[in-house]
């Protein structure tokens, strides 16, 4: 009789790769805040990491092809008083990025194709609201210009951010601390995690409580918590003997887990990243140097482990790349941009197969950057699935990137803003280009200066 030992699975064989030393970026001060965000966010077109200031905060945004030594001298977001906590790129708009600050506002910011040239101080838009520091942000999934923060002053604000104004303001539920705040795959529901032990599923338009659990884990320590597939909630958390748990829960039924597992006994609070398209929850701990990664499937034990990539150098925070800026013909699922003390480094996770032809079975159709409803359509009561794409001939943006625009009644110090920045944009192409010469020319230079001292070795 022939029992079945292996679970079946295509991911069973998933590994995780860093990229070479010249595909890294070197020489970054990443930010030594003792906060448990990402501290970076990366999309197609750029990669934004929060880094040290002195005088208030500020983080810097390359373009993904910029690798190796980055130059001290270059150009910083700096338009926060205070240090960044967090930071997110609109998933609608590749140039548009949302930051959290200890100074207790949230700023919208509009970096130009190819990166900045000069630091950037004044945002498209300034969104004050919170009276103590913001450490969370999310924009919605499909609905436009819609964004999320958290406070310190355990109050969640949903923003209209053309109008830059808070239409929805949470401020009753949460007692305590908020962990973590994230939304589902529609933007129907706000799953948050709080320090009053409790977790809670809420209709971010009304701001009631939809249901909630009581200590989802029994330590003391941070809980994080992601929708999964099918609505089901995956988080993780501490054990009363602070060994480090992950558990999958369903919302109808809030009273037992349908699974819950003890990792390790680290004290780094695992942040957990879930892709939907092939089910794998990938945890990153901050302190770890390792990713472990996980299945979620609806049969029994639910949460399978896969596999560990482990490396010498601990994580000081994790960007995650949206599925459309990977590369399909190499097979890689996904890819994470860890950060070190003074480096951000790439770590690819593919599936090995033999075949060079696109693999139907690991690219289902996944969620584009076209967003399925308005922000004033949303908050009305709209709901909107997310618009997927094919990435069978690899993601190529068919449609112009949505723009972004401000009401210019509602903010006057938005649309001077805007109104320079429009001004300068000839003078940002042609400084490109002259920069592009200057470039070429010191290329030549180096050419020739090699051939002379050939000539004269011999």
């Amino acid at each position: 009789m022939s029992r079945k030992v292996v679970r079946t699975s295509k991911f069973r064989h998933v590994f995780g790769q860093a990229l070479k030393a010249d595909q890294c970026y070197d020489d970054i001060r990443i930010s030594q805040m003792t906060w448990d965000s990402n501290f970076c966010s990366v999309n197609p077109k750029f990669v934004a990491m929060i880094v040290d200031a002195s005088g208030g905060g500020a983080f810097i945004v390359l373009p993904l092809s910029k690798t190796g030594r980055i130059d001290m001298s270059l150009p910083t977001v700096c338009g926060h008083t205070g240090p960044v906590l967090d930071i997110e790129f609109c998933p609608h708009n590749d140039n548009i990025i949302a930051s959290g600050s200890e100074d207790c506002s949230v700023m919208i910011w509009e970096i130009p194709d190819g990166g900045l040239i000069s630091p950037l101080k004044d945002p498209v838009v300034k969104l004050d609201g919170h009276s103590k520091r913001v450490g969370i942000l999310s924009w919605h999934p499909t609905a436009h210009n819609v964004l999320m923060s958290a406070g310190c002053d355990n109050v969640v604000i949903l923003w209209n951010v053309v109008h830059g104004e808070a239409v929805v303001r949470i401020d009753s539920v949460h007692t305590d601390l908020i962990y973590s705040a994230c939304w589902n795959r529609n933007g129907s529901q706000i799953l948050t995690s709080c320090k009053d032990k409790k977790l809670r599923v809420l209709d971010p338009r009304k701001g009631s409580v939809i249901c909630e659990k009581d200590k989802p884990h029994e330590g003391s320590r941070p809980v994080r918590a992601v929708f999964v597939s099918d609505g089901k909630i995956l988080t993780t958390g501490f054990s009363r003997m602070s060994e480090r748990q992950v558990a999958l829960w369903d919302p109808k039924n809030f009273g037992e887990p349908l699974t819950l597992q003890e990792l390790d006994t680290s004290s780094g609070v695992l942040l957990p990243f879930f892709d939907p398209d092939t089910g794998i929850v990938y945890l990153c701990g901050k302190g770890d140097s390792s990713i472990r990664y996980f299945e979620v499937t609806d049969e029994a034990p639910y949460v399978h482990y896969l596999s560990m990539y482990s490396s010498k150098e601990s994580q000081k925070g994790m960007g995650y790349m949206p599925k459309r800026g990977l590369e399909v013909n190499k097979c890689e699922i996904a890819r994470f941009y860890k950060l070190h003390e003074r480096k951000c480094e790439p770590i690819v996770m593919t599936v090995p197969r033999k075949s060079d032809l696109f693999q139907e079975d690991l690219y289902p159709d996944t969620i584009g950057p076209e967003p399925s409803v308005e922000a004033d359509d949303w908050f009305s009561g709209k709901n909107g699935a997310p618009i997927l794409i094919s990435l069978k001939d690899g993601f190529v943006a068919t449609t112009k990137n949505k723009e972004f625009k401000v009401i210019k009644s509602l903010m006057a110090t938005t649309s001077s803003s805007l109104s320079n920045r429009q001004s300068d944009s000839v003078d940002v192409q042609t400084l490109q280009a002259l920069q592009n010469e200057v470039k070429e020319l010191r290329e030549m230079v180096e050419q020739l200066t090699q051939r002379v001292s050939e000539l004269e070795s011999k």
